[in-house]
C-alpha cells in the first residue's frame, strides 16, 4: 500500500488538494465506487494540477454492466453526465464524466487492475521524477501546462525523452 491508495493524504495537502479531500468526501465519490478499488490519479495528488484540471479516478471492473449501472445511478444527477465507451490500447474502457462543485470528474474503468493501468503507473513515474529533480522542475512543469502542453508531454519535453512520450515515460530511469 502507498499513499495513493486512499485519498486521506489530500487533507494535509495544499489548498487546492484540501479542496478536492472535502469535494469528494461530501460527494461521497470514494465511497460510491468502493466496489471498483478507485484511486485518484493525475495532476491532483501529485500538485502539478493547473486552473481547470480534471479529476481522474480510475477503476476495475470485472462486469462491465454492473460497473456502468452503478456509476450512473450514483452520479447521474450530477451535471454534465456523459458515458463513452472505447477501446484503449486494445482494451475496453468505459470514460463517465460529470461536474462536481465546479471540477470536472472523470470515472475511467477498465478490467485490469487499477495498478496496472496507465494512468496510475504514469503518476507514480512522474512522481518518482518530481521527488528527484526538485521544486524548479516541478514549477516547470506547471508552467508548460498552463501554456496549454498535456502532463506527459510536458515530462518528456523537460527530460528530453524521444518518441511517444506516453510510453516513454514509464520506461524512463530516475
Amino acid at each position: 500500500m502507498n499513499q495513493f491508495d486512499t485519498i486521506t493524504y489530500l487533507k494535509t495537502g495544499n489548498a487546492s488538494q484540501q479542496e478536492v479531500y472535502a469535494v469528494l468526501t461530501k460527494a461521497k465519490v470514494m465511497e460510491k465506487l468502493s466496489g471498483f478499488t478507485p484511486i485518484l490519479t493525475g495532476t491532483y495528488p501529485i500538485a502539478i494540477n493547473i486552473k481547470n484540471s480534471d479529476l481522474d479516478i480510475i477503476c476495475e471492473y470485472q462486469d462491465r454492466e454492473s460497473f456502468i449501472t452503478i456509476v450512473t445511478d450514483s452520479f447521474k444527477q450530477e451535471k454534465d453526465f456523459s458515458i463513452n465507451e472505447k477501446q484503449i490500447n486494445g482494451t475496453h474502457s468505459v470514460i463517465i464524466r460529470f461536474r462536481l462543485n465546479g471540477f470536472e470528474v472523470e470515472v475511467f474503468g477498465q478490467p485490469i487492475t487499477v495498478k496496472q493501468q496507465n494512468a496510475y503507473l504514469h503518476m507514480i513515474k512522474e512522481y518518482e521524477i518530481l521527488q528527484a529533480k526538485g521544486e524548479h522542475f516541478k514549477q516547470q512543469i506547471i508552467d508548460l501546462k498552463r501554456k496549454g502542453i498535456k502532463t506527459e508531454p510536458a515530462f518528456a519535453m523537460l527530460l528530453n525523452i524521444k518518441g511517444d512520450p506516453y510510453t516513454a515515460l514509464l520506461q524512463y530511469s530516475v
